[in-house]
């Protein structure tokens, strides 16, 4: 938008001078539009980032089975085993970030259940707590809650 200046020079000249520039009301609805779209893109995006964080957790877990597995052929029992050093429980993600899961080991001469709870912003999670066992079944079921294993 164009907008014709007369003042004391333009006068001495006898030439108005162009000024361009946005106004008020214009501002005011390109904020309005990028307002919209952050409202949009903002519950998206903390769903993405949730989805991810359960996607660490379920590989944590299945990590962690597969450990247990090995312990019992050498021991022929899940009684011994421990997460990491000494601990039935550990965080995920491990490396960096803050927790968002705690994952605890649980296990008997024969049997054994991996349980991860979800902790602070990660516990809006839809599928909630996680358990994985001995016989590879996993909770919440893809039957009641797809999407979750």
């Amino acid at each position: 938008m164009r907008i014709e200046q007369k003042g004391a020079h333009a006068e001495r000249t006898g030439r108005a001078r162009s000024i361009a520039g946005f106004t008020l009301i214009e501002l005011m609805v390109v904020v309005a539009v990028i307002a919209i779209l952050a409202a949009v893109a903002l519950p998206s995006y903390a769903e993405h980032v949730r989805k991810a964080r359960r996607g660490q957790a379920k590989a944590d877990m299945v990590e962690y089975a597969q450990l247990a597995e090995r312990f019992h052929t050498v021991n022929n029992s899940y009684a011994g085993f421990t997460l990491s050093g000494s601990s039935k429980t550990i965080q995920s993600p491990r490396e960096g970030g803050t927790a968002q899961y705690s994952i605890v080991f649980d296990g008997n001469q024969s049997a054994f259940t991996i349980k991860a709870t979800p902790q602070g912003a990660q516990a809006k999670d839809t599928c909630g707590e996680m358990t994985l066992n001995q016989a590879n079944v996993k909770t919440p079921s893809a039957s009641s809650k797809p999407g979750c294993w």
